[in-house]
């Protein structure tokens, strides 16, 4: 804040004085210079005023009062009068000065211009009367549509601006109401009612209305409807009255673009469905001709055809292929209520089949239960047939069978010991192939007995047994099952090693260690190989009993070995170690003269015995058999490596004589070398001492004038770079005068340009400021101090006056009228 006591108010400027006397504070408007008095002070300003364009406003917090003629009212103390609290809106004027209390809300600002499918919501701060015939309360609220500009008023608050939403084609508007209200349809409107504009434009919202969305319209096709339902009791744009909770369709038939309305939802998308002239379907739950739902109901429906599942309405099984039958298959049907076919009745359960070549579609009461086609027989293949009315299971063999309505496949189970043995039937036959599926149960179990083999199977229902004698394949009834061969196996033989179904008849060996004793107390392991064969026929009558020895490998090996056992237990080791053989094959057979043993309750013959190896059991036994083996192992290798050593010495001798004959050869031709190698080195000796010294003499004359030549071309350098040395200081000093002459001839044009252009730009700078002061200015300038001094002289009531500091004597004849100045008031 300035305290001069002179201040300069430019035009279209104010400043606001404090009177300290009367404690009031006023406005000055300039151009003016203005004196302040001791009593007074500058408050604010020098401000620029308040311009305000066209087309613009500002607000003025806390107006000044005014008469009728614009003129500002004074109180009783000269102060102006403001509307404290209150704001003043002004528009486009000539500037004006802000008066003491006066301020400026915010800044100047444009008009609002409200541009087409827009409107500024307005509502109103307080009572104002608009015209004689309009008022507005406090809390009202309008709208000010475009296009147009908006004078603002202090009583009217801007709360947002509305803009116009855009309807397109199969779209719609959903606006509710804020309150009880007339849309702008005409049609009245209570608080939070919805409703759908679809007229298709712009759409400006009221000021009552609220936009709670855009709907978009479903596109319905031939292949697609929509699944409605009303939220409340109304009346659709089809003029139907809607019920609260009902479903219905919409359908491409009663238009093409649908749009919800407010009091009903969208479900979902309902797909056609299609049936062709060779599809059938069953819709449970269908709707009859005014639309009600017919529940627990069934319709058939065949093709072709393409219908919408009404709401509530389901497919059975979905959409289904007509039976198209061929001659070798048939349908089995189960009535699932009373069915009347042509003039045949069937009741609740019955069971019956329709046969090919046909088409055939059930109807709704029928139940297909199986699609049956003709089993494919060969004379050797079977399946296995169960009645299920009387239980009774059958085999059909041989060709090919449909069953009856009342029959079903009968799956046959087997142990688990004769699955794996038929499924490595089945491998050895197909060359080792490993068959992983699982065998069809219902299908008649075969068996291929291998040549010179028989297999027992049993009937439990009829108690019975049959032998089948291979090459042949054996086929099992519903009752009958195989007779499993358990078998000894291994060496020495232990029991249920081998099982089998086929049992082979021989002949064969088998092989098994026998542990026995002499009377000596030797005991020895041996190693039999048993030759064997069933003696019998297919055509005998007690060809079964060749199965009465479930295991006839343990039980004749068990005998065999007994037999063997006694006999060796009677002879001694050195006897039995001779006669072995003969020993066991007596043993075995009963006498020298016997050539078989003959098993009668099986009818199994061992017809040769083969000893592989016998071995001593006991340690001592094995140690002394040991020792006379190496005794006679160690005689023979004496003896040969005796004649070895002879035949060594020999050749040794021999080889002595031909390494000294060598030697002396060696040592003869080794001095003729030595002689003709000092022969060779005297003559290397003179050579080398004659050219060293003739070396030695031509290298120093050849160093001598290497080093004359060197000096010489020497001497030449060193002149010769003194010269170009000299040279070269001389050109560098010629070029360094040379350049320091045009430096500093540069310099001085540089300084002679500088300050021929510093001189012309004070001149014009002078005679611009002279130009732009003006002469009348100049003038003025130069009076303002005598007119000033004249006047402050005649506000102190002085004619004239001097001033001097007393040290320089004045002449006041002389000089009196430069210090006087005119003091005329």
């Amino acid at each position: 804040m300035s305290s001069e006591p002179v201040i300069r108010i430019k035009p279209y400027h104010y400043i606001h004085i404090l009177d300290n006397n009367k404690n009031v504070t006023r406005t000055e408007i300039g151009p003016m210079t203005f004196t302040r008095q001791d009593h007074e002070k500058l408050v604010a300003g020098p401000e620029p005023m308040i311009m305000v364009p066209p087309r613009h406003y500002c607000v003025i917090s806390n107006p000044v009062e005014r008469d009728e003629n614009g003129i500002p009212l004074l109180d009783e103390h000269g102060s102006v009068k403001l509307r404290h609290g209150d704001e003043e809106i002004r528009f486009e004027q000539d500037p004006f000065p802000l008066f003491p209390g006066e301020k400026l809300f915010g800044k100047v600002s444009p008009l609002q211009v409200v541009a087409p499918n827009a409107a500024l919501r307005l509502r109103a701060t307080r009572d104002f009367v608009v015209s004689k015939t309009e008022k507005r309360l406090a809390g009202d609220e309008w709208l000010f549509e475009g296009p147009g500009t908006y004078i603002p008023r202090v009583e009217v608050q801007v709360v947002e601006i509305v803009r116009a939403v855009v309807i397109k084609p199969n779209s719609g508007l959903k606006l509710r109401a804020r309150k009880e209200t007339v849309s702008r349809n005409g049609v009245a409107r209570k608080a939070g009612e919805e409703w759908l504009v679809r007229t298709v434009g712009s759409y400006l919202p009221g000021v009552d209305e609220e936009v709670v969305e855009t709907v978009t319209g479903h596109t319905l096709t031939p292949i697609k409807a929509l699944h409605m339902k009303a939220n409340r009791t109304f009346v659709d744009v089809f003029k139907c009255e809607r019920k609260a909770g009902e479903e219905w369709l919409v359908t491409s038939d009663m238009t093409e673009v649908y749009v919800p309305d407010v009091y009903e939802s969208v479900n979902g998308e309902v797909k056609v469905v299609t049936l062709t002239n060779r599809q059938y379907t069953v819709v449970l739950d269908p709707h009859d001709k005014n639309g009600r739902p017919q529940l627990g109901k069934k319709e058939l429906r065949k093709g072709e055809a393409s219908f919408f599942l009404k709401p509530g309405e389901r497919l059975e099984s979905g959409v289904q292929n007509i039976y198209v039958l061929a001659a070798d298959e048939a349908l089995l049907l189960r009535a699932k209520e009373e069915y009347t076919e042509g003039k045949e009745v069937h009741m609740p359960g019955d069971r019956w089949m329709v046969h090919g070549p046909t088409d055939y579609i059930p109807p709704v009461q029928v139940e297909v239960v199986e699609k049956r086609r003709a089993i494919p027989l060969d004379e050797n293949e079977g399946i296995y047939v169960r009645d299920i009315k009387t239980g009774k299971v059958r085999a059909h063999v041989g060709s090919s069978y449909m069953l009856k309505p009342n029959e079903e496949p009968w799956a046959k189970d087997l142990p688990p010991i004769v699955e794996e043995l038929l499924k490595k039937d089945v491998r050895i036959a197909d060359g080792g192939v490993v068959d992983t599926t699982p065998r069809d149960k219902t299908r008649l179990v075969t068996y291929r007995a291998p040549h010179n083999s028989a297999v027992q199977v049993y009937d439990y229902k009829e108690k019975k047994s049959r032998v089948v004698f291979g090459p042949e394949l054996v086929t099992l009834g519903p009752d009958e099952h195989f007779t499993v061969l358990s078998l000894s196996g291994d060496k020495p033989k232990r029991p249920h090693v081998i099982k089998a179904l086929a049992m082979l008849l021989g002949p064969d060996f088998m092989t098994d260690i026998v542990i026995v004793e002499t009377a000596d107390h030797a005991r020895l392991s041996l190693k039999l190989s048993y030759n064997w064969q069933f003696d019998v026929r297919k055509e005998d009558p007690d060809a079964p009993s060749i199965f009465q020895v479930p295991d006839f490998v343990g039980d004749s090996c068990k005998a065999i070995a007994a037999r063997v056992r006694g006999a060796v237990a009677s002879v001694s080791f050195d006897h039995f170690h001779r006669n072995s053989a003969k020993l066991i094959r007596d043993s075995v057979f009963g006498g020298s003269d016997k050539t078989a043993f003959v098993f009668k309750a099986n009818k199994l013959a061992i017809t040769n015995v083969d000893i592989q190896s016998v071995e001593p059991v006991d340690q001592r036994t094995r140690d002394s058999l040991q020792k006379s083996v190496q005794l006679a192992i160690e005689i023979t290798t004496k003896s040969q490596e005796a004649t070895a050593r002879h035949e060594a010495e020999r050749l040794e001798q021999e080889a002595k004589g031909r390494l000294e004959r060598q030697k002396i050869h060696d040592e003869a031709e080794a001095e003729k070398a030595r002689k003709n190698l000092l022969q060779l080195q005297a003559a290397s000796a003179a050579v080398e001492s004659t050219g060293q010294a003739t070396a030695e003499a031509r290298a120093k004359a050849e160093a001598a004038q290497i080093e004359g030549e060197a000096s010489v071309k020497q001497a030449e350098l060193k002149a010769e770079a003194n010269r170009i040395k000299a040279e070269a200081e001389m050109g560098n000093l010629a070029a360094k005068q040379e350049q320091e002459v045009f430096y500093q001839k540069a310099v001085n044009e540089l300084e002679i340009v500088k300050a021929r252009e510093l001189a012309q730009i004070e001149s014009k700078k002078f005679k611009d400021i002279v130009s732009s002061i003006g002469p009348e200015t100049i003038k003025a300038i130069a009076q303002a101090g005598p007119e000033m001094q004249t006047k402050l002289l005649a506000g102190l009531g002085l004619k004239s006056v001097m001033i001097t500091d007393g040290n320089s004597p004045i002449n006041l004849f002389n000089t009196a009228s430069g210090l006087l100045g005119g003091a005329s008031p």
